[in-house]
């Protein structure tokens, strides 16, 4: 597995030692490797559109108001 090195700021590390402290991981690797993971999905899901995507329908009317509708 490559190694990276990074740098955070000092709340984020005293965030990760106690959840290490607390069992919730086995060690500062598997923490960062698993909130890093967790961290890479949410933005996939969630992240920005890509500019090339077609935009979805409205949830409005047709017309662009809730309460009008063309038959």
């Amino acid at each position: 597995m490559p190694k990276v090195e990074i740098t955070v700021p000092e709340h984020l590390e005293m965030q990760i030692a106690q959840l290490v402290e607390k069992g919730e991981f086995l060690n500062r690797e598997e923490a960062i490797e698993d909130l890093l993971s967790t961290g890479l999905k949410a933005y996939k899901t969630s992240g920005p559109v890509e500019d090339d995507e077609e935009p979805g329908f409205e949830d409005d009317g047709m017309m662009g108001h809730e309460d009008e509708y063309v038959f």
